[in-house]
């Protein structure tokens, strides 16, 4: 029996009847841009989220775009992020011409080392991106507390952390203003490419409403630079909509998966997610092994049939494009990530019997 890494078909097919429904509605509606389903999705998520107000966007990236235009982030600032989450962050940051420092992160959740945070401020910097890396939370309180003594705004990057909370309150609503992609295989995905900002300033809220569609005051006067065309359409809208509604179950089943997995690993010597806190829903189920069996190991997977991947292979300080500006950056555990982590299939449609296929073969491996 071979297992996919993800399987979208599976997936779209629980909620079939559901999302043709929807996507009827919009075909029969004649309204296929910022419309009803658009204005309704915006509201039911920021209901969810607890958050004033929700702008949805093209996709995940526009947001992190959006995000720090909105801030006023422009040549010469500084963005400090981390450089483990596949370079997107990095190139919003480009994108408004500032500059990302990158920030090494925990060891254990691979997600922003507030313990760091504090040192690499610069008179430069002018926000602070963490990235809930995998569906799991990064130390908002930690990461809060130095972001107030210095008076910077936090940006939350929700793009894998769709319904995940900190402390009981969902993530995005922390910061100045969140960033959520709802990329097909998100915990929230659309059908195609999507994207919104959540937050809380009515001020941040209504310049990112312009911004998204050509930085208009009204039809066609331009009053704000750096505008852009970047809308959620009414068909993706829609589909949102129904997923949402699974949006709970489906995560406790990732968290029901992982848990499985953590116990059937546990006597191999890979390293496994921490799972101390339900609020971790589990994007994906990145494990780490050793770099001299890393390769071996996703070989013997395959030989099984089954699928994994490397999220992420290369930091964004040693990416090509890059690399040459951040020679003198050494980020030691993000470096080591790059060398050590795999991602194995966590979705909810995988069965119990599939993930003890997984687990078997792994342990297999190891007994060799």
């Amino acid at each position: 029996m071979s297992i996919a890494f993800n399987d979208l078909g599976r997936h779209v097919a629980t909620m079939e009847a559901e999302i043709e429904a929807a996507s009827l509605r919009v075909l029969r509606s004649g309204w296929f841009v910022l419309g009803p389903e658009v204005r309704a999705f915006e509201a039911e998520w920021a209901a969810y989220c607890g958050a004033r107000h929700c702008i949805s966007l093209a996709t995940g990236t526009d947001a992190l775009i959006l995000g720090l235009r909105a801030l006023g982030l422009q040549a010469g600032d500084e963005v400090l992020t981390v450089a483990n989450a596949g370079s997107y962050t990095t190139f919003a940051t480009h994108t408004v011409g500032a500059t990302p420092r990158y920030v090494d992160v925990d060891p254990q959740h691979y997600t922003l080392d507030p313990s760091q945070l504090a040192a690499a401020i610069t008179p430069r910097t002018k926000v602070i991106v963490p990235v809930h890396l995998y569906g799991q939370v990064a130390n908002l309180e930690a990461i809060l507390a130095v972001a107030a003594d210095h008076q910077l705004p936090v940006i939350e990057d929700c793009a894998q952390a769709h319904g995940a909370r900190y402390q009981g309150q969902p993530v995005g609503t922390f910061g100045a203003l969140a960033t959520f992609s709802f990329y097909p295989t998100k915990n929230l995905g659309a059908l195609g490419d999507g994207g919104a900002i959540i937050t809380n300033d009515d001020a941040l809220a209504a310049k990112i409403k312009q911004l998204r569609t050509y930085g208009w005051a009204n039809k066609y006067q331009v009053t704000l630079e750096h505008g852009t065309n970047s809308r959620l359409d009414e068909l993706q809208a829609a589909i949102l909509r129904v997923k949402l509604a699974h949006l709970d179950a489906q995560n406790a089943r990732r968290q029901a998966l992982a848990a499985r997995y953590n116990a059937g690993l546990a006597a191999t010597p890979i390293q496994c997610p921490q799972l101390d806190d339900a609020q971790h829903v589990q994007h994906l189920y990145v494990v780490r092994v050793a770099a001299e069996q890393r390769q071996a190991l996703r070989d013997h997977l395959q030989a099984a049939g089954i699928g994994s991947d490397i999220h992420y292979p290369i930091a964004d300080h040693q990416q090509p494009a890059w690399a040459e500006r951040y020679q003198d950056v050494h980020l030691p555990v993000t470096e080591a990530l790059s060398n050590e982590i795999l991602s194995l299939p966590c979705y909810p449609e995988l069965s119990d019997a599939e993930v003890d296929q997984v687990i078997h073969c792994i342990q297999a491996f190891f007994a060799k």
